[in-house]
């Protein structure tokens, strides 16, 4: 998302249109590695989070257009939390699935 930090696009595949999940499989070594490439981002966040003296700052984005736009960190935070919250819920319904649980 952050185009001027250039970090690497993480799981897409190769015409970088669809992210690619071909490789999720019950592995632990693939679990793992997934573990500690979240661990990675996670970090990468904290740290680009913490050295924000402004939260009002913009940084540069690819819009997926193949066009950069600019945008507050505020609201990269709020869409990351967005995103997770929107995650969970995806992992809350999984987890319904296999356990029979709901509404706890």
């Amino acid at each position: 998302m952050l185009a001027a930090l250039g970090a690497p696009r993480l799981y897409r595949s190769a015409d970088g249109r669809n992210e690619a999940f071909d490789g999720a499989v019950a592995d632990p070594a693939v679990v793992a590695e997934a573990w500690a490439t979240w661990r990675g981002e996670v970090a990468f966040a904290e740290q680009f989070a913490a050295a924000q003296e402004d939260l009002g700052a913009t940084v540069r984005f690819d819009n997926g257009l193949g066009e950069q736009d600019r945008i507050s960190v505020r609201e990269v935070l709020v869409h990351v939390v967005e995103e997770y919250a929107r995650h969970m819920g995806h992992a809350d319904f999984l987890r319904e699935r296999i356990d029979g649980r709901v509404g706890q």
